[in-house]
């Protein structure tokens, strides 16, 4: 579990391949901070376990799954990430509930300079725009964000300075992949939903069955 504040920019050291897989080192210092071998460090999102530690970084391993779901396909060599340590009982809870798990990619849409601030705009597939709402938490590359508009396939967030000087975003370019993870809650929410409408009739429960087709939940 993560809060999705970005603890450090690290820096790629290397992608091989290592056996089915790939075996991805990065440079780092703060994250190496109390962590042995085993834990899992949030890397542009995505919970990853370290296999390998020295004084310089750690070594993670990416699975062939890992890598289709998620940008880290695109790394190579010098590419800067974002990393979060795995929260502990006093970490201090300044964004989300994020796991680590990426639903999909979206595609960087626009930059917007806004006097200090920075606009960005992603493109999403529909099977997560559903969970986005306005004023809602977004993870994107393992940073936690607030929504601010949300368009048919689209959504906007918007960077303070401090935030620009400490992730990954404001890096990339139009085009880019980001590694989205949706707020959890709202899928506990849907799934609840979904299993108190196959539980009793519609006629007896009061839902609005009509409504619910249109969006897609029978």
């Amino acid at each position: 579990m993560f809060t999705g504040i970005v603890e450090e920019l690290g820096t790629v050291r290397e992608c091989r391949r290592d056996g089915d897989g790939f075996a991805l080192s990065i440079n780092c210092s703060t994250v190496l901070e109390g962590t042995i071998l085993g834990d899992s460090i949030a890397v542009n999102g995505v919970c990853l376990t370290v296999t390998e530690l020295d004084e310089k970084g750690f070594v993670t391993g990416l699975a062939p799954e890992t890598r289709k779901r998620t940008n880290l396909e695109s790394l190579v060599s010098g590419s800067n990430i974002n990393l979060e340590r795995s929260v502990t009982p006093s970490t201090r809870m300044g964004g989300h509930f994020v796991q680590g798990h990426v639903d999909t990619t979206g595609v960087i849409k626009s930059f917007t300079r806004d006097e200090d601030a920075l606009w960005v705009a992603i493109t999403a597939p529909d099977s997560v725009m559903r969970y986005i709402v306005t004023k809602g938490y977004i993870t994107l590359d393992g940073t936690s964000l607030t929504v601010v508009d949300v368009g048919q396939d689209w959504f906007s967030v918007t960077l303070v300075a401090y935030t620009q000087s400490h992730i990954v975003m404001p890096q990339k370019k139009t085009g880019d992949k980001v590694n989205i993870e949706v707020d959890v809650l709202g899928k506990y929410v849907e799934r609840l939903i979904q299993h108190g409408i196959a539980q009793q009739p519609a006629a007896s429960s009061g839902i609005n069955t009509e409504f619910l087709q249109e969006n897609g939940y029978e």
